[in-house]
Order: C-alpha cells, then sequence, then structure tokens
C-alpha cells in the first residue's frame, strides 16, 4: 500500500485522520492525486471515505484536476453506497465541466442522493444541485423543486440548507 493511502488508515469514522496533511502532500506533487482515486476504490471503508474528503478539499480551489477523473466518477464512484463517500462524491460531480448528456447523468445520479438515507448526503445533494443551476439557469426550474420538496420533509439542518439555496436561487432566476 502507498504510503499515502497508509497515512489515511487506521482509526475509526469519527475522525478524519491525517486527511488535512494528505491534501498539503497532494497540492505540493499533484501527482499523487491518482493514488486518492486508488484509495477511494479500497475495499476499506474508511479509507475509501478518507480519500474523499481529501479529494473534495484539494478541488474546492483546483477542480480541473478532477477532470482526469471525469469518466471513473460518473461510471464507478458515484455508485459507491457508502455515504461518507457519496456526500464527498455530491460537490466533485457539480465540479466537473459536462457535456449535456453527462449533465443529464449527474442530475439524475445527484437527484438519486437526495433519496439517500443520509441527511448528509440528502444536503450535499441539494447544494451540488443548486451548484449547477448556478452554472446553468436552464436547470434552475427542475432544482427548485427538487429542492423545495426536500425542505418541506426534511430534518432542520436539511430544511435550513435548503432555504438558503432556494433564497440564492430565487435571486438568480429570471
Amino acid at each position: 500500500m502507498h504510503a499515502l493511502l497508509q497515512s489515511l488508515s487506521g482509526g475509526d469514522r469519527r475522525s478524519i485522520g491525517e486527511s488535512n496533511r494528505v491534501v498539503c502532500l497532494v497540492l505540493e506533487q499533484p501527482e499523487l492525486m491518482k493514488v486518492l482515486f486508488q484509495g477511494i476504490e479500497s475495499a476499506d471503508p474508511l479509507l475509501r471515505m478518507r480519500c474523499a474528503d481529501a479529494i473534495e478539499k484539494i478541488t474546492r480551489n483546483r477542480p480541473e484536476w478532477l477532470f482526469p477523473y471525469k469518466r471513473k466518477l460518473l461510471q464507478e464512484l458515484s455508485k459507491i453506497e457508502q455515504q461518507e463517500v457519496r456526500w464527498h462524491v455530491a460537490p466533485l460531480l457539480a465540479r466537473l465541466p459536462l457535456a449535456r448528456e453527462e449533465e443529464c447523468s449527474v442530475l439524475n445520479i445527484l437527484l438519486g442522493y437526495t433519496n439517500d438515507r443520509s441527511g448528509i448526503v440528502k444536503t450535499m445533494a441539494m447544494q451540488a444541485l443548486a451548484d449547477m443551476a448556478h452554472r446553468n439557469p436552464r436547470l434552475l426550474p427542475d432544482v427548485k423543486a427538487r429542492i423545495e420538496a426536500l425542505v418541506a420533509i426534511g430534518a432542520p439542518a436539511m430544511k435550513a440548507r435548503g432555504k438558503k439555496l432556494l433564497g440564492r436561487l430565487e435571486k438568480e432566476s429570471p
């Protein structure tokens, strides 16, 4: 196992372990990004979670680093059912440059995530949908409708985030 992945192993799910240190290392050595993507495919759920966390943090400022992994994200990683991976994959999907057909696929993935058992996955999917609608106003009506439906039935934290997202989307509506 690569040393980078070893530093993300062990402990329990309530900890991000050495994730923040790994983020700094990968920002200094971008070629290590491929190691994190290998870790997401590990059989170890803790390692998958921490690799997803690190990738999500790295790509907040370097979304272009996701581009070589677009196919893997769309076809494989988005299908991982582990909630701790899904809540990181949702924003990753929204950061990708997408052709129209890919955009439709990502919308369906994220809409599926809004039916997840995890409130965090639902909330992150709402945020990702809003981010996509921000970039592409054509998506606004469908995204607003889905977020409104989730606000009506969601837990307090999800309702609060949804209301904030709806306010932002309302300002962007034509």
